[in-house]
């Protein structure tokens, strides 16, 4: 094959995948791109969860039992957050999913005021616009299916940034001839491959990590995700905080200080999968007391998985301003680039009506 005829191949690859799959590129880039910064859209959709009047804390115990009041019947504790410096105590609450039901079970955050404990406000994970972008952006507001839709969306996002970059790169003359803006004589079609070359690696790499996300088992070999379950089995496999523990927890936290002193920063409640308490002090030092048998030892550092390294590339959690920048940007270009895409097309169609006007009247005459 020719470098003109593969040259047309990729052209036909990119302009297609663009135009076919923009409807659905644009609402799920610029989601992406907004739960990048989830926690400052947070404070401007809620001010009231942050309305706090100080920073001194409470015996967390009176925090629980504050929240304890807020809940619904059946909800259950499964973590306590006090703030490092500026912000609320958060009390999260589970409610385990009904048998045969799959699916994450419904979380419910108390938010509360450090220096009294008054509640600011709750807040439930199954509404509000971040949960509507979090669904946009992980399914498409498609029930059952549609993470796999999402998955394919970003196969043929990782085939759009290699053609791309094909069709980029100068026919004639070095490659940096490439980074000229005026490449051709409209704007869009400037700006479509400036950005697009720009964004073309940190849009590969979102990519990726997407489809990793969004189909879990291929990249772990084959069969179902580690930690699945039937029906039952807690959310298809995820782990619920126990109803009723064995230790209290001013016990917990008694026993936890022993073995390593400081300031407690977030406590987890055992769970069905593993009947244990998890003290964190500070950002580092973090102590486990069994429910059971009440030792408290050091809590072994867990190494991050590949899944979960994929995962914060993706979303940009602990990555730094610089990589979480990329991210937001990759969700904002990715939408300019199908915008302008759909007008090069157009126009292109226009052109081409032009030329066979002319070509007919040629005929004719």
């Amino acid at each position: 094959m020719s470098k003109i005829a593969l040259r047309n191949v990729w052209f036909q690859f990119h302009k297609w995948i663009g135009l076919l799959l923009a409807v659905l590129i644009i609402p799920l880039s610029l989601s992406g791109a907004v739960l990048v910064w989830d926690e400052a859209v947070d404070h401007v959709l809620n001010p009231a969860r942050y309305a706090t009047t100080g920073t001194t804390t409470l015996d967390p115990q009176r925090y629980v039992a504050a929240a304890r009041a807020a809940l619904k019947h059946g909800e259950r504790i499964a973590s306590l957050a006090l703030p490092g410096g500026d912000g609320p105590v958060q009390v999260t609450a589970i409610t385990p999913p009904d048998l045969g039901r799959r699916g994450p079970p419904q979380r419910t955050t108390v938010y509360l005021d450090p220096p009294t404990a008054k509640i600011l406000a709750t807040g439930s994970s199954a509404r509000g616009v971040l949960r509507v972008l979090h669904n946009l952006h992980g399914n498409l507001l498609v029930p059952g299916g549609g993470r796999q839709i999402v998955g394919w969306i970003g196969v043929a996002m990782l085939v759009s940034c290699v053609s791309g970059l094909w069709l980029w790169w100068p026919t004639v003359g070095r490659w940096a001839r490439g980074l000229r803006w005026r490449r051709h004589r409209n704007t869009d079609t400037n700006l479509h491959h400036l950005f697009g070359f720009w964004i073309a690696l940190p849009l590969f790499v979102l990519s990726l990590t997407g489809v990793w996300i969004s189909f879990p088992q291929v990249f772990a070999g084959g069969g179902a995700p580690r930690g699945a379950g039937g029906p039952g089995s807690g959310g298809g496999g995820r782990p619920v905080a126990l109803e009723r523990p064995t230790l209290v927890l001013d016990a917990v936290l008694a026993r936890a200080g022993r073995v390593a002193p400081g300031a407690i920063s977030r406590v987890d409640w055992p769970t069905d999968r593993k009947p244990e308490w998890k003290v964190l002090l500070g950002e580092a030092k973090s102590v486990t007391v069994d429910d059971v048998t009440g030792r408290a030892r050091p809590a072994r550092a867990e190494r991050e998985t590949l899944a979960r390294t994929m995962r914060r590339l993706h979303d940009g959690t602990r990555m730094g301003f610089v990589w979480q920048l990329l991210v937001f940007l990759g969700g904002i270009l990715p939408a300019v680039l199908a915008v302008t895409g759909i007008i090069m097309w157009w126009r292109a169609r226009g052109w081409k009506a032009q030329l066979k006007t002319r070509q007919r009247a040629r005929a004719v005459a």
